[in-house]
């Protein structure tokens, strides 16, 4: 039998709890090899938890010690460049949850290192995985929508700041609020599904309680060359029972939209709903992109799947950049 691939969680906080850990816990063929996180005490607690043998609370240790083949970057935004750098250097591959760098220059770093130490960095772009938007990909992909004209999505939850971690109200820290936080996989979703058609044009406004904190609410549109625009509209302060979530495309022969999933077509001139069934299970999309996205990852560790660099996503840094520009400044930013 082969070793099992033993797999390193740096930052022990949410997304490591409820995303990270629970995946790779029902995965075959993986170990968690190490939790580590700058409180150990916290580091230990959910090693116990998840009945992983070591942590610590420094990620130099876990290079040096945990043998680990795979390191998933979970802490605070302004850390991942860092992290993501030193375990390169030390022969491990890595997958991020976004961004991957606050800059552009920081992601053409994270780039530059995985090509020269020969390891993968991923971005953990967990919406991708996601089987309603693997169904609607198929149609999009086999140009049965057309050409697509718009996407608009929008992301609107209800996270008041005392229940936030402390960096993710510091701009410096966490390089944005609810735009980065929700708005950036809404837009790396669009741009994904399209093709990654270039960005022209980019508006965007903001609400921020703090003019030096982070937006607790925001709209961006980005036009792009092909005449495709996004529309994303995302909330930290949505006050109603439950979160809001959506996702629609319009093309030129029909539209498709997830949560729930549905597509339409132009059938001899009537619209007609073509959604597939089955393309749903019992399981949550939330469990089922993550633990999809590992299974992926790890098959393009072993080279069973083709995966190339995650190069795109220096172009959705330049939008992201071109958002708080936007935003900050007042006015459509041209790239």
């Amino acid at each position: 039998m082969s070793e099992p691939v033993r797999v390193a969680v740096i930052g022990a906080g949410a997304v490591a709890q409820s995303a990270h850990l629970p995946a790779l816990r029902r995965l075959p063929g993986v170990e968690i090899a190490a939790i580590c996180d700058s409180d150990l005490a916290k580091a230990q607690a959910l090693a116990s938890r998840f009945g992983v043998n070591d942590a610590y609370d420094d990620i130099e240790d876990v290079l040096r010690f945990s043998h680990a083949d795979v390191v998933v970057v979970c802490t605070p935004n302004h850390l991942h460049e860092i992290h993501i750098l030193a375990a390169l250097a030390a022969g491990v591959h890595v997958l991020c949850e976004p961004p991957l760098a606050l800059s552009v220059a920081g992601v053409e770093r994270v780039l530059k290192a995985s090509e020269r130490h020969g390891k993968r960095v991923m971005a953990g772009m967990n919406h991708r995985f996601r089987s309603d938007v693997q169904a609607v990909r198929g149609f999009l992909s086999g140009g049965e929508l057309g050409t697509m004209q718009a996407i608009r999505g929008g992301w609107h939850t209800f996270q008041p700041s005392h229940q936030l971690p402390g960096w993710r109200l510091r701009r410096q820290e966490a390089g944005g609020g609810a735009l980065l936080d929700l708005g950036l996989p809404l837009l790396d979703l669009g741009l994904w599904l399209s093709g990654w058609p270039v960005p022209k044009r980019v508006s965007a406004h903001v609400v921020r309680q703090n003019p030096e904190g982070v937006e607790e609410l925001g709209s961006v549109v980005v036009v792009c060359e092909s005449g495709l625009f996004l529309a994303v509209d995302v909330s930290w302060r949505h006050l109603a029972d439950g979160e809001r979530f959506w996702f629609d495309l319009l093309g030129t022969k029909g539209s498709a939209g997830i949560q729930p999933l549905r597509i339409v077509k132009d059938v001899h001139g009537m619209p007609t709903d073509v959604t597939p069934t089955g393309a749903t299970g019992r399981e949550t999309q939330f469990a089922q992109s993550y633990r999809a996205e590992w299974t992926y990852f790890l098959a393009a560790l072993k080279g069973d799947v083709l995966a190339v660099p995650p190069k795109h996503q220096l172009l959705l840094q330049r939008v992201v950049d071109a958002v708080y520009r936007s935003a900050d400044e007042g006015r459509d930013v041209l790239l």
